[in-house]
C-alpha cells in the first residue's frame, strides 16, 4: 500500500508583461494521493499563490490594486466503475482576497466528470465543473479527448485545455499547450472604488510550450514559454457586471517551476 502512496511539494514563478500592465505570480502547492481500495483512489492539493501587478506606464486610483492572494485546497476523489469507465469528483474551497481575509472571499469550485476508455490507446471525458477560466465562478460543461499516438507520444484536444506531448525519454518532456485560464479576487472594503466594484477578474488564452525535466530520481524542474491571447483585466461588482476595464492588451507568459516528488 504504502507504494501506492505519493507526495509531492512544487513552486513556481510566472510573469506575463503586457504593454500597460506587468503581473508576477507566486504559487507553492503540496499534493498527497493515495489509492484507498481497489477501485477508489483520493488526491488532496493544497495551495498558495500570490500575485503581484505593477502598473508601469502611469499612477491611477488603482495603483492600491497592486498584490492579490489566494488559498485552496482541492479534494479528488476516483472510483473505477468498470474496466473501462471511471467516475471523478473535486471539490474545491478556496478563498480569494486582495489582502484583508473575510467570509466574502470563500466559494466553492470543483467538477464532476466521466471518463471512459474507447480503445486501449483512446478514452474520452464529459462533465460539469465549476470554475473561474472566465474570470469569476460559473458553471460550464467540459469535454476532453485523450489518445495515446504511441510510448512516446499523447495527444489531449478539449475544453478548458488541450495538449500535445513528447518524451524521447524518462528525464525529458515536452509539451505545447493551449488553455483557457482564470481568476478572481475580492477587494479591501476600504478602497472606497466609486463604481461599485467589489471584485478583480482576470482572464486569458495560454499558448505555451513546456520543457520538464527530471533531474534526479525526485526532483524536476519545469520551463514555460507562450503568449496571452485575448487577456482581460476587468474590475466587477458583486453580479460579476463589468465595470472598469484596464485594456492590458495581451502580451507574453514566462515561466519556472520545480518539484519534489516521493
Amino acid at each position: 500500500m504504502k507504494a501506492q502512496e505519493n507526495f509531492s511539494v512544487r513552486m513556481n514563478v510566472k510573469t506575463e508583461p503586457t504593454d500597460k500592465i506587468d503581473f508576477n505570480e507566486t504559487n507553492i502547492g503540496l499534493s498527497f494521493n493515495k489509492k484507498i481500495s481497489t477501485k477508489n483512489s483520493i488526491t488532496n492539493t493544497l495551495e498558495y499563490s500570490n500575485l503581484k501587478v505593477n502598473y508601469e506606464l502611469e499612477s491611477s486610483a488603482y495603483d492600491n490594486l497592486d498584490r492579490f492572494n489566494q488559498i485552496q485546497n482541492k479534494f479528488e476523489f476516483s472510483h473505477e466503475i468498470s474496466n473501462t469507465t471511471n467516475l471523478n469528483f473535486s471539490i474545491i474551497p478556496t478563498v480569494n482576497f486582495q489582502s484583508n481575509l473575510s467570509a466574502d472571499a470563500f466559494s466553492v469550485l470543483g467538477n464532476f466528470d466521466i471518463k471512459q476508455q474507447l480503445s486501449s490507446n483512446t478514452s474520452i471525458n464529459i462533465g460539469i465543473a465549476r470554475t473561474t477560466v472566465f474570470g469569476s465562478p460559473k458553471f460550464m460543461p467540459t469535454l476532453s479527448l485523450n489518445y495515446k499516438v504511441n510510448e512516446e507520444s499523447s495527444l489531449l484536444i478539449g475544453f478548458p485545455d488541450s495538449k500535445i506531448s513528447y518524451s524521447n525519454n524518462i528525464r525529458n518532456k515536452f509539451s505545447l499547450s493551449n488553455s483557457f485560464n482564470g481568476n478572481f479576487y475580492h477587494l479591501d472594503a476600504q478602497n472606497n472604488l466609486n463604481n461599485n466594484a467589489s471584485k478583480a477578474s482576470l482572464s486569458q488564452m495560454t499558448s505555451a510550450l513546456e520543457y520538464e525535466r527530471n533531474v534526479d530520481k525526485n526532483w524536476f524542474l519545469n520551463f514555460k514559454a507562450g503568449y496571452d491571447f485575448d487577456k482581460k483585466y476587468n474590475l466587477i461588482d458583486n453580479s460579476n457586471h463589468k465595470v472598469y476595464d484596464f485594456n492590458t492588451g495581451n502580451g507574453y507568459v514566462l515561466g519556472i517551476g520545480i518539484k519534489y516528488k516521493q
